[in-house]
């Protein structure tokens, strides 16, 4: 008598994240699942987290497998896609844009869409972490320029800039901006178009004379005023939007990472301190 073959299951999460170039994020488990041919409109990016996938790209045969590589799917290219093993595969979707990569790009990406490059996967894996949280769109933001220059440097072989003598003017005019707007924040390209700097130059920059990306430093800046609040009695749902964070869960998670405790532990400790001087 043949083994019970496990269950078909599947789980698919999608959301259109406020990011612009991502057009959509889709990250399934699929266990028994044929993809049929097709093509899309944008840019396939996808990882494997676990398992392994068998596509067929423009009439030629392609395979992946867990934590291999990165691909690749070009737009108006018809591909279809299956599992290969009974546990399935684990994967995590981007769909981009034309502003990410531009379609004329497209056929270069036909014959290797199996991208084997670890610090493209770990960029595409913490993309993904930043996009999960609402509220870290500078972040991801960020990030999505990183990606989209790695990218670039496969398909048209263009090489990053490095930062040179005007890394520290170019820093402290985003400082500046940043100060400026640490509770309204701002996106990546409205910091690049205002100091006409290329986002991914620019970051480099401010991580060259201050030693944390942009995205960091603001996460910092709206902590630190978090505590004062705080300490001036303000409840901590008060304080997630007086220092620009998107909710209460948003302040909890930076607070916490940044301080050790959560916002109303930390609040607590003024009353305990004054309890104990007296």
């Amino acid at each position: 008598m043949a083994p019970d073959r496990p269950r078909p299951h599947t789980s698919v999460t999608a959301w259109r994240p406020p990011v612009p170039g991502i057009a959509e994020v889709f990250h399934a488990h699929f266990t028994d699942h044929a993809y049929p041919a097709h093509t899309h409109d944008t840019w396939d990016l996808m990882i494997l987290d676990d398992g392994a996938v068998d596509f067929t790209l423009d009439r030629h045969r392609h395979g992946a497998t867990g934590r291999a590589g990165v691909l690749l799917l070009p737009p108006g290219v018809p591909h279809d896609g299956r599992t290969v093993t009974e546990s399935g595969f684990r994967k995590r979707n981007l769909y981009l844009d034309d502003s990410v990569l531009p379609r004329h790009l497209a056929g270069r990406a036909v014959g290797t869409p199996v991208l084997d490059d670890e610090q493209l996967r770990c960029r595409i894996d913490r993309l993904h972490t930043a996009l999960a949280h609402p509220g870290d769109g500078f972040e991801a933001e960020s990030r999505l320029a990183f990606i989209r220059e790695r990218l670039h440097l496969h398909l048209a072989a263009l090489q990053p800039r490095t930062p040179g003598r005007e890394a520290n003017r170019i820093a402290a005019q985003l400082r500046e901006l940043l100060d400026a707007r640490t509770r309204a924040g701002l996106s990546l390209r409205e910091a690049a178009a205002t100091l006409h700097a290329h986002p991914t130059h620019l970051i480099r920059c401010f991580k060259q004379a201050y030693g944390l990306p942009p995205h960091a430093y603001l996460t910092g800046r709206r902590i630190e005023h978090a505590r004062r609040l705080l300490l001036d009695g303000h409840r901590p749902a008060e304080v997630a939007t007086a220092v620009g964070m998107y909710d209460q869960a948003h302040l909890n998670r930076h607070f916490t990472r940044h301080v050790g405790t959560t916002p109303a532990r930390y609040q607590r400790t003024r009353t305990g301190a004054r309890t104990t001087t007296s």
